[in-house]
């Protein structure tokens, strides 16, 4: 047994000189400032916390016997010390099993299938500082600051309404340690902010500022809600409902199922008749055996929704509102328009007079009238007469 513990301590001796060698060299520099700590990975075992805020050129140049003397630190302990000083001699950070290939791939099954982010294979125990510090470079370099949560996650679903708002910057500039420790910030919250970090790496990590070409992150439906919208600004003819339906309606729809569930997809559907009969607000409340009020309440976050995902869709619209006005177009597609319009682009302040001005109504006992549709072709004729586009 001593002969076998005096072979171990002979292997990891003369690892640690191998390793120290490597580190020493003038390409590894740049890693002799970083403390240990940042190559550990939060699924790692064992971890010698005595050396975890030492920087590396300190345990570098630390006598092998003087380190295993200190206490605390035991056979095991060592193995770990010598685990972590191999990684920093790696030339990449401990990465994700995660690559950009299975990314697309579940960013374009999404959006064809529009079945809810499996995020199952985003393992946030394997994100270590050092790989979290290139993401994070990576935000600074294209300058993401400013860019909110909200528009980069892949869905709504699993990100907290409190946060969808809260830019990069506010976490681009801490480690994960210092994520972790703040206030409400549990592991479920942590790892869907890795996770939009770590998607939006792998889709730039490999662009270049120096061409004459721009990225811009956006959802998938934007591009093409903006093309459609484009082409429809060249073209002189009327567009039909059956194409409002499957460029405008159908991709604002399936980015609401992503978000915000199948049944707020499904009372959309039926509200703007896509696909399917058109329901009033009356028919659905009775259908959900809720208020009116409450069918106000749910049509109301698929505007918050959009004005996350899309913030500049309010503008686009308008001017697109406009444009039609000013040709004078009718038609059933140019309706559902305008439909849309009120539902998913109207200012907040819009949406929420409305379904207030339901709840109110609800609670005077009012049971026969039905109040203001925000969806309804009358409520847009009327806010036309106040002088809306429509």
């Amino acid at each position: 047994m001593g002969h076998a513990n005096s072979a171990e301590e002979h292997k990891l001796v003369s690892s640690f000189e191998t390793i120290r060698r490597t580190l020493m060299q003038d390409r590894y520099k740049d890693r002799l400032d970083k403390p240990l700590a940042y190559w550990a990975l939060p699924k790692d075992r064992r971890l010698p916390l005595a050396f975890l805020g030492r920087s590396v050129g300190e345990l570098l140049s630390t006598p092998f016997d003087e380190l295993t003397a200190t206490r605390g630190i035991g056979h095991k302990k060592i193995s770990s010390l010598v685990k972590l000083l191999h990684r920093a001699t790696a030339e990449a950070p401990p990465a994700v099993p995660y690559g950009l290939s299975d990314l697309a791939e579940e960013l374009e099954q999404n959006q064809s299938s529009i079945e809810p982010t499996n995020s199952q294979s985003f393992d946030p125990s394997l994100v270590s500082e050092a790989l979290w510090v290139q993401w994070c470079e990576t935000a600074r370099r294209f300058g993401l600051g400013n860019e909110n949560l909200g528009r980069l996650a892949p869905t709504l679903q699993s990100l907290p309404t409190v946060i969808w708002s809260t830019p990069l910057r506010e976490y681009m500039y801490r480690s994960i340690d210092e994520i972790r420790n703040l206030r409400t910030h549990g592991e479920k919250r942590v790892r869907v902010v890795l996770e939009i970090f770590h998607a939006m790496h792998e889709l730039l990590s490999n662009a270049s500022l120096e061409t004459h070409l721009s990225v811009r992150l956006v959802p998938r439906f934007v591009q093409d809600v903006e093309h459609w919208i484009s082409v429809q600004l060249q073209s002189k003819e009327v567009p039909t409902r059956q194409d409002v339906e499957k460029y405008l309606g159908q991709p604002l729809l399936d980015q609401i199922r992503r978000d915000a569930g199948e049944a707020v997809y499904e009372l959309v559907q039926d509200r703007l008749g896509i696909a399917v009969p058109r329901k009033s607000v009356r028919e659905q409340s009775r259908e959900m055996g809720v208020t009116r009020a409450r069918v106000y309440q749910l049509l109301e976050e698929c505007g918050s929704v959009i004005d996350v995902r899309w913030p500049e869709g309010i503008a686009v619209f308008s001017d697109f509102s406009a444009a039609l006005a000013a040709s004078d177009m009718s038609g059933e597609g140019v309706n559902l328009i305008k439909q849309i319009r009120q539902l998913f682009f109207s200012p907040k302040s819009d949406r929420k007079s409305t379904s207030e001005a339901d709840a109110d109504r609800n609670s005077d006992g009012d049971s026969e009238g039905d109040s203001i549709d925000i969806t309804a072709p009358e409520a847009i004729g009327n806010a036309a007469d106040q002088g809306d586009t429509f």
